[in-house]
């Protein structure tokens, strides 16, 4: 269920109270360069996983040239201990070259642009769009979707209907650390499974709590139960 709009203000400011530090990353711009790549490389992966493959991609190809003009194998073999690390292979090197013949080598700073390349869809390219270009955009992994569905601040069955019901529910200056502050709650306690309802900030507005499907109030039923059993 939708969170009332009074409720999803009062939500959005107690999570960034609660992870103003997760926001830092802004503060800096990224490579657009490498956060396409890097981003690209991140479904289906960790980030650990990713951050150890990275540093020696990027000094064997620095530059969308370099990568362009590399040997799917050899990139394969950087990369290997990703997850799908053929196919990202093949599409990395591919989004290099239609870096170099569509965009003469420069990232894009349009949505629109960035997802014709091989690999880039919504999130890789709002992520682009909020780390490296400092716009207002709404990334939506597998954790945005979980908090915002679970929470009821942007229901939606697909991150594309999340992404613009996230964008509609929150100002557009808090649109880009919101998506830290999501991320940060769903890995710290709005877990896929077990959440910590009990140590959630903003509990007593989560659509999932109140309607009774929280940890702390199955315990309670178990409770019961167990109760009138006895």
């Amino acid at each position: 269920m939708p969170m009332r709009k009074d409720d999803i203000k009062k939500a959005v400011a107690i999570l960034g109270r609660a992870y103003a530090r997760s926001c830092d990353i802004l503060k800096k711009r990224s490579d657009p360069f490498q956060t396409v790549i890097s981003t690209a490389l991140s479904a289906q992966s960790t980030d650990d996983q990713v951050d150890r493959v990275t540093p020696a991609l990027f000094r064997r190809y620095p530059t969308p040239e370099k990568l362009a003009l590399a040997k799917i194998s050899d990139v394969e073999k950087v990369i290997k201990s990703v997850g799908l690390y053929k196919s990202k292979a093949r599409n990395i090197v591919a989004a290099a070259r239609v870096l170099i013949e569509r965009f003469g080598g420069i990232v894009p700073s349009d949505l629109c642009e960035l997802i014709v390349l091989p690999g880039v869809g919504r999130k890789t390219a709002n992520v682009v769009l909020i780390k490296s270009f400092g716009k207002a955009a709404m990334p939506v992994d597998t954790h945005v979707f979980r908090v915002a569905n679970r929470i009821g601040i942007g229901p939606g069955k697909t991150p594309e209907e999340v992404e613009k019901k996230l964008i509609a529910a929150i100002p557009e200056k808090k649109l880009a650390e919101a998506h830290f502050w999501l991320i940060t709650h769903g890995r710290a306690i709005c877990h896929a499974r077990n959440p910590e309802c009990g140590r959630c900030p903003v509990s007593n507005l989560c659509d999932y709590n109140v309607r009774g499907l929280g940890a702390g109030a199955k315990k309670r039923r178990l409770g019961a139960r167990s109760g009138r059993a006895g």
